[in-house]
């Protein structure tokens, strides 16, 4: 994770000049810096930086509602992206000195809430849907040219919501959820009784498929939304369920670049409370533990990724955000909530606006 004066040392001198003094102690105060977009006291929206200890390090306005947000040291620019299916994305200048820049999807085109930068960053890939084709894509932009658009590459699936990059910095995962949508009609889902969730693995250098995995025929309604990548390199994905109330499937499992893919086996319980819902995943520092939040249940809930099993079963009421600290996970929530979890510690602190659904921990 960057550390603060990893932070600083990216951000550059100019940001430090550009804080206020309330903000130049806030960053002083704090080892560990987090982003998450939020919606503000007013009713409008935005995006933060926070310490771990709750201060307050910057802000900038969005046009409409975030959702999750990607830095990058290389390219010295973050971007907020808009909640699907959303058309803007933010690309904006950690030290303050320059003004943020809103990119707007091509035609044909909408956001679903997440990107990453190459490794050199100097390309932006962000999930996006040809919606009139029903089809997902990746959307390229080069980042040494004004965040000009030079590309696309197939998700080979309907829906794309997270991804990330891999290890070895070539393969994109990326989630399919497997819901088509289409702008005019809103967040409404057309597909539910023929949904085809998928997690591919994808060559950010020439968009070929590396591998399709798919769980069971029988659960083409367990749609695969968020991930995060474990100390082994297995890809944990957390669904959010689109069959009948009454039924009770897994919620979270594993896939692996060698083509294994496996659902994990909570208990009743636990799973019961989940709600057949979880909305964010991260993995700790080490990589030894995957926490997954459900902001329907109101539940936290990590996982020992070697036992395969909880160790720690937490409430937060509308909690979602989650990433990871020294000690644990930080979690955040609707409600405007920052809880640090660490065993059976607890922290919480409350703030004027309300977190949206993921925390990056930056770095």
């Amino acid at each position: 994770m960057w550390q603060r004066r990893a932070f600083l040392k990216a951000a550059g001198a100019g940001f430090a000049a550009s804080l206020l003094p309330r903000q130049v102690l806030a960053l002083e105060r704090n080892e560990l810096v987090f982003a998450s977009a939020v919606q503000t006291a007013s009713g409008g929206y935005g995006a933060v930086l926070l310490g771990e200890r709750g201060d307050l390090i910057a802000s900038i306005d969005l046009p409409d509602r975030g959702h999750d947000i990607t830095i990058s040291r290389e390219a010295g620019r973050g971007v907020v992206f808009a909640r699907q299916p959303g058309t803007f994305a933010l690309v904006f200048d950690p030290d303050g000195r320059e003004a943020p820049v809103t990119l707007t999807s091509v035609a044909g085109r909408h956001f679903y809430g997440h990107g990453v930068f190459s490794p050199d960053g100097r390309l932006l890939y962000a999930t996006e849907s040809d919606f009139e084709a029903a089809q997902g894509v990746i959307g390229i932009y080069d980042a040494t040219d004004g965040y000009k658009r030079v590309g696309e590459f197939p998700t080979y699936g309907t829906g794309p919501h997270e991804m990330l990059l891999m290890p070895d910095g070539v393969t994109f995962v990326v989630a399919n959820g497997g819901i088509e949508t289409h702008p005019d009609f809103g967040r409404a889902e057309l597909n539910i009784e023929t949904m085809d969730p998928s997690v591919v693995f994808v060559d950010r250098r020439d968009g070929r498929l590396v591998g399709q995995l798919r769980l069971e025929a029988g659960l083409h309604q367990l749609s695969i939304r968020h991930m995060a990548i474990d100390g082994r390199g297995r890809v944990w994905f957390g669904c959010q369920y689109k069959g009948a109330p009454s039924d009770s499937p897994q919620l979270v499992g594993y896939a692996t670049m060698d083509g294994a893919i496996e659902l994990v086996e909570l208990p009743a319980g636990t799973l019961a409370d989940l709600r057949n819902y979880v909305g964010s995943v991260a993995a700790s520092g080490d990589g030894g533990m995957v926490a997954v939040s459900s902001p329907e249940g109101d539940l936290l809930v990590a996982i020992d990724t070697e036992g395969k099993r909880p160790v720690l079963v937490d409430t937060l009421r509308n909690g979602c955000g989650l990433a990871a600290d020294d000690a644990g996970f930080v979690a955040t929530s609707g409600n405007g909530e920052m809880v640090g979890i660490a065993g059976a510690e607890r922290e919480a602190r409350k703030f004027d606006f309300l977190f949206d659904n993921h925390m990056l921990r930056v770095g």
